[in-house]
């Protein structure tokens, strides 16, 4: 198995808050996934196997169509892989049926993707508060969030504009801010400099690099830019489903 880190932890779920305090947020094992079968079966991953410590910003590097997506799909819990296993914050995710891969998205994960998925008609806040509004928060403490978050972000000011008024950069800076409302372990974001030049790629990195350090958080990001792939505290390869 690939180790992120030296204190990287192998063995089965934690079973006390300690353990789990000090085991990896994300353990990957033997995992593979292929769509199709006979002639036609595409072999997304073969056999990958990795861990990453908790509090740690990873970059997942590889071309388009290397296996990046895939990965963090399974890892997410949004696809399932045809054998092998992932643990995110201590459970076993492809154990889990609908519900409680949905609790486990809505409790300790979060996503950001390429498309910044932003509601047109909503502000900025209206936008970042949206998953405290599903959460039943009060008015206050909501308010609390979502104006910490969009200072977090560099957005304080632009907080009653919409999206269609905002920059590329700053609508990708309203999805980060939204996905960190509910203050997930674990963030996931698929290629999220993608549709962004290279300057406000760089700067949307810094961002979540201080978002880990910040909000006390574990974050995978996938990206084909090895500029950005230098800026991560560590990186896992993929080129045509294996990690190398």
């Amino acid at each position: 198995m690939s180790e992120i880190a030296e204190d990287a932890v192998a063995g089965d779920a934690p079973t006390s808050r300690m353990a789990r305090h000090s085991a990896p947020m994300v353990v990957v094992e033997h995992l593979s996934r292929t769509y199709d079968s006979g002639a036609d079966a595409v072999h997304a991953l073969r056999d990958v196997s990795f861990e990453i410590p908790r509090g740690k910003l990873v970059a997942l590097v590889g071309r388009s169509g290397s296996g990046k997506t895939t990965l963090l799909n399974c890892i997410g819990g949004l696809d399932q892989p045809t054998s092998g296993r992932v643990i995110v914050n201590g459970t076993d995710v492809t154990s889990l049926d609908e519900g409680g891969r949905t609790r486990l998205r809505r409790d300790d994960l979060a996503f950001v993707f390429q498309t910044f998925g932003l509601l047109p008609m909503l502000s900025a806040a209206e936008n970042v508060g949206l998953p405290l509004r599903l959460q039943k928060l009060d008015n206050a403490t909501r308010a609390d969030r979502v104006a910490h978050l969009l200072d977090l972000v560099g957005l304080s000011g632009q907080s009653m504009q919409r999206p269609g008024e905002l920059s590329g950069g700053q609508q990708q800076r309203v999805a980060i801010a939204r996905a960190l409302a509910n203050s997930p372990r674990l963030l996931i974001a698929d290629e999220p400099t993608g549709q962004l030049d290279s300057d406000t790629g760089a700067a949307i990195m810094a961002l979540l690099q201080s978002v880990v350090a910040s909000e006390h958080t574990t974050a995978i990001i996938s990206t084909h830019d090895e500029t950005l792939q230098a800026m991560a505290g560590a990186s896992l390869h993929l080129a045509d489903g294996v990690l190398i």
